[in-house]
């Protein structure tokens, strides 16, 4: 899947629920985000957005 954007943010307890909301909310428009932990920052979480299809 091709990434679109990605942003680093601080680590809060919620933010999982965040993209989750996202995601089924979206799904309509062909749009992926998903969660990691930042390998270069302790502390801080990747916010990745993907687009879920190619356009023929």
């Amino acid at each position: 899947m091709p990434i679109i954007a990605t942003h680093e943010c601080t680590a809060v307890d919620d933010l999982y629920l965040l993209v989750d909301f996202l995601n089924r909310n979206l799904k309509n428009k062909d749009v992926i985000f998903g969660l990691s932990k930042s390998t270069a920052n302790e502390g801080k979480m990747l916010i990745t957005l993907y687009k879920a299809s190619e356009e023929s």
